[in-house]
């Protein structure tokens, strides 16, 4: 059994970890079935999160867009 995190885990995926970690938790993942399947489900959502398209709400924008219309008139008054 060994002691790696699901933050190992994230680390090893984005390439985050030393040689040494990276070369265990490789070991580890080819004979620790328990910890290859929190990986595999670590995996499948970083998968999930890339296929969002996240943008912000039109009224969000459009609220930006009037306090910076405002900031300006009030720096360069008519």
């Amino acid at each position: 059994m060994h002691n790696f995190t699901p933050e190992d885990l994230v680390q090893y995926l984005y390439n985050e970890t030393s040689q040494e970690k990276t070369t265990a938790i490789k070991a580890a993942l080819e004979t620790d079935w328990t910890l290859r399947e929190m990986y595999d489900v670590i995996v499948s959502a970083q998968k999930r999160l890339e296929a969002f398209e996240l943008s912000p709400r039109e009224e969000s924008v459009n609220n930006i867009l009037r306090h910076a219309e405002k900031a300006i008139s009030e720096l360069h008054p008519h």
